[in-house]
């Protein structure tokens, strides 16, 4: 297995250490996935600013913790899953909701499935959604700019998820009690 570092704000190229500093104060840590990002400076710099737009997006903060656990499940992504578990939870996205996003099932709260059904299609069909799905994510209550929101949410944990899965990031203390086994999807 190919070994990556896992860069602090000491070891980092100098060109990504402002990244990991921004992340630090966001978190309170470096978290493992930034430091493995961080060897390349672009990729760190690339993946900040989408999470920044995804962060600005017209999705509600719950459907953001949604398209975020959807697409980490569906990629298979333990790191991604356990710290979008943890953030979501901390931020008042409930147990049942969390619990059946990882599990892979439907969720309860209408608006925040047509989110997750949605993602689901983005992913598994690679960007090739059917348009009835999409005007059952509009009949759902949600506007077209929310079915690009999805698509930039995709593309923003798709780049971490990848990165993961290459490099074995091992994962922070902080996301450990949400500890996720790609097996566990049925």
């Amino acid at each position: 297995m190919v070994q990556f570092t896992v860069h602090d704000e000491t070891t980092a190229p100098e060109e990504a250490r402002p990244h990991l500093e921004a992340g630090k104060r966001r978190l309170g840590f470096v978290s493992s996935l930034n430091g493995v990002m961080a060897e390349s400076p672009e990729l760190l710099a690339g993946y900040s600013a989408l999470a920044e737009q995804f962060g600005k997006s017209s999705l509600s903060a719950h459907a953001k913790h949604v398209v975020w656990i959807t697409t980490s499940v569906l990629n298979g992504c333990e790191y991604c899953v356990a710290a979008h578990s943890t953030i979501a939870l901390k931020s008042g996205v409930d147990e049942e909701t969390v619990r059946a996003l990882r599990a892979g099932k439907p969720v309860s709260d209408n608006a925040l499935e047509a989110v997750r059904r949605l993602t689901e299609r983005v992913v598994t069909d690679r960007g090739w959604v059917d348009d009835r799905e999409v005007e059952e994510f509009l009949a759902a209550g949600h506007t077209r700019r929310q079915v690009l929101d999805v698509i930039l949410g995709v593309g923003m944990k798709t780049l971490s998820n990848y990165t993961n899965h290459i490099a074995h990031t091992p994962l922070d203390p902080a996301w450990q009690d949400q500890e996720w086994k790609r097996d566990t999807v049925s």
